[in-house]
């Protein structure tokens, strides 16, 4: 058995298709799970009750976590290192592998412009630091031999239907979809990597199920030679056969704004981000399992056929 906690999301929906390659028992764990292959087992649980994780877990060879809180600090810093705990003490008890899906946001900001496995823990956010403890606490587990898990980094997110947690596809595909102009974050002529998120899932899947991947951190898969924000506004453009345009929201908005909208203060501290190369390097993973990303202008197009060129059809059938 091969349980996702934290089903439903876009990597927990991506990772339970491509796990069938290996396993025809597959378990997926949220509060309200769903089914995504006809005979996935459905598991509700909280896993912030540790009882509820043990019963999850019960029976499971390998685990990934893969969920997803609010974008929220307070919430994270409650709930994270509770969800953490909890698995890793299940997981060491029930010898039980784990994979947990995590992010970049603890890396330091001082080496956004080429970040490997190795690159210096030393989080300025809030959220950064909460990513840091848990990574730590994994890690730990398995320098004490606790467990056997790893890590699987990503950079940021776009794919064929993301949810809205891609800023990129609420920021560019959407608006030049519909006509609008585009938005970008920070200096628009940074590069900026983004891990497409089927790739991801596919990798997730590999690295869950190669014994000798565990006890370390990897990359996932992402295509070298990211765009600038300008770059992807236009390579999107140019695929949707729009115009461009598009507008560079400054930081000062985002200091006003973050007084009366809380979203606006939890995404002013990853500004950083945005403001300087934003590169991320899986040459780790690419070179030990041959795997070649989806390029970027290849990602891009099958996102348009996915997600928007039915909708376009539709509007066009409606003029006769």
């Amino acid at each position: 058995m091969q349980t996702i906690l934290g089903s439903g999301g876009i990597i927990g929906n991506l990772l339970a298709q491509e796990l069938r390659t290996y396993t025809s028992k597959i378990r997926l764990v949220s509060r309200q799970p769903k089914v995504i292959n006809s005979d996935d087992e459905l598991f509700p649980a909280n896993l912030l009750d540790l009882e509820q994780t043990q019963n999850a877990l019960n029976g499971s060879s390998i685990a990934y976590l893969t969920i997803g809180f609010p974008y929220k600090s307070r919430v994270w810093q409650e709930a994270w290192p509770k969800v953490m705990n909890n698995v890793l003490k299940v997981c060491s008890e029930q010898n039980i592998k784990l994979v947990f899906f995590d992010n970049v946001y603890m890396y330091d900001a001082h080496h956004m412009g080429h970040m490997t496995e190795s690159t210096p823990i030393l989080p300025i956010s809030r959220k950064g630091k909460v990513r840091a403890q848990i990574a730590d606490m994994l890690m730990e587990a398995t320098a004490k031999k606790k467990l056997n898990a790893l890590i699987a980094r990503s950079a940021d997110f776009y794919g064929p239907s993301t949810p809205l947690k891609s800023i990129i596809t609420e920021m560019v595909f959407k608006p030049l979809s519909k006509g609008k102009t585009a938005k970008w974050l920070g200096n628009s002529h940074s590069p900026h990597s983004f891990t497409y998120t089927p790739d991801a899932g596919k990798a997730t899947a590999l690295l869950g199920n190669t014994p000798d991947a565990f006890n370390q951190v990897w990359h996932l898969p992402t295509a070298s030679n990211p765009p600038s924000g300008k770059e992807w506004i236009h390579m999107v453009a140019k695929e949707m056969a729009v115009s461009p345009n598009y507008q560079i929201i400054p930081k000062w908005i985002f200091n006003i704004s973050e007084i009366f909208v809380p979203f606006m203060k939890e995404l002013n501290e990853m500004l950083y981000q945005y403001e300087q190369p934003y590169i991320f390097d899986s040459k780790k993973f690419e070179e030990l399992f041959f795997f070649k990303p989806t390029s970027y202008l290849e990602g891009i197009r099958r996102i348009i056929k996915q997600d928007y060129t039915a909708k376009v059809s539709q509007k066009d059938d409606l003029l006769y």
